[in-house]
């Protein structure tokens, strides 16, 4: 079941139910159900309608998703779609969101105390609205519990193929993947689609010139009289660049460049070993701090949980 309501990306109810009338042609057995919050017909964010079957009294659904809006990361969610997402929720085997629509799950309440995603571009935003969540800027899609978020717009399609998978295995979504031209298992997160992800690229095109530099490969040396040096600028000089574009020092950027890479090459399989040395950390030790820090949990724990992909459980360093 899919809830719907005016404004709703297309591509949003679209993707996911592709997925799940592909998995009903090679034998799974999906009843797609579109419902909003009173039954009436809605139209999307492009102007297309979409025939709704039901109003959201429907019985409960084994699996409940709500599709996203730009509307609601800039305006309040109206308690007639909050109200209604939280008596589907209530009855469902499992909820999930696509996209922006993890605004409407955290209007309803159902993201307190769990782990949860967005699309990048409005993840701090998320945040901001749902304190009691844990909102991870990167990941494609996140399961805690019974519950599920996804990404910007396609990832959609992966968290559908996850759910198949969860239900089917593996061989079945293979091929659901293969006849949509998708990958069964994106590698890495938002960050590898997104690159402003960490922001806007500096105005100065020196400190263009370092970021790139950085970006390219983070395993350089990134001592702050290295980084000067490349510009033939006092080290005082350039974190003066840094903090007035950047709002952040030299060093806490390539550690950031660092643990986003790091972050993407877990969820590729790298071990905890490889990948401290692969993203430019000095040593295991050093990425596991940034890790502790950043997300309260070691590399190994975050690759064996937080995965954006079903994996097998990397072997601890």
């Amino acid at each position: 079941m899919i809830l719907v309501y005016d404004g709703v990306k297309l591509l949003d109810v679209a993707g996911p139910a592709e997925v799940f009338g592909e998995a009903n042609r090679l034998g799974a057995d999906y009843e797609i159900v579109l419902v909003s919050p009173t039954g009436a017909d809605v139209t999307s964010s492009i102007g297309i309608r979409i025939a709704v079957d039901a109003a959201a009294t429907e019985p409960a659904p084994d699996t409940f998703l709500v599709a996203g809006a730009d509307i609601y990361p800039r305006t309040p969610v109206p308690r007639d779609l909050t109200e209604a997402t939280g008596s589907l929720a209530g009855r469902a085997g499992r909820i999930a969101s696509i996209c922006t629509g993890a605004f409407v799950l955290g209007a309803a309440g159902l993201l307190d105390g769990k782990r949860a995603t967005t699309h990048w571009k409005v993840a701090q935003e998320l945040a901001s609205r749902c304190r009691a969540s844990h909102v991870d800027p990167d990941a494609i899609y996140v399961r805690d519990g019974t519950t599920y978020t996804s990404a910007g717009v396609t990832a959609g399609i992966d968290l559908a193929l996850a759910l198949v998978e969860e239900d089917h295995g593996p061989d079945l979504t293979r091929e659901v993947a293969r006849a949509m031209v998708v990958y069964l298992q994106r590698s890495g997160g938002q960050s590898q689609f997104s690159a402003p992800l960490q922001g806007p690229p500096p105005r100065s095109p020196a400190l263009r010139r370092i970021t790139d530099l950085i970006t390219a490969n983070p395993g350089g040396d990134y001592s702050l009289a290295e980084l000067a040096k490349h510009l033939s600028v006092s080290p005082r000089h350039l974190t003066r660049l840094f903090r007035e574009e950047l709002s952040i020092t030299p060093a806490r950027y390539v550690e950031m460049i660092r643990f986003d890479m790091a972050k993407a090459l877990l969820d590729q399989g790298h071990t905890a070993t490889q990948t401290a040395n692969l993203a430019g950390f000095p040593n295991y030790e050093s990425m596991r701090r940034v890790f502790v820090r950043k997300l309260s949990l070691s590399p190994a724990a975050y690759q064996r949980r937080f995965s954006t992909a079903h994996r097998a459980q990397p072997n601890k360093p």
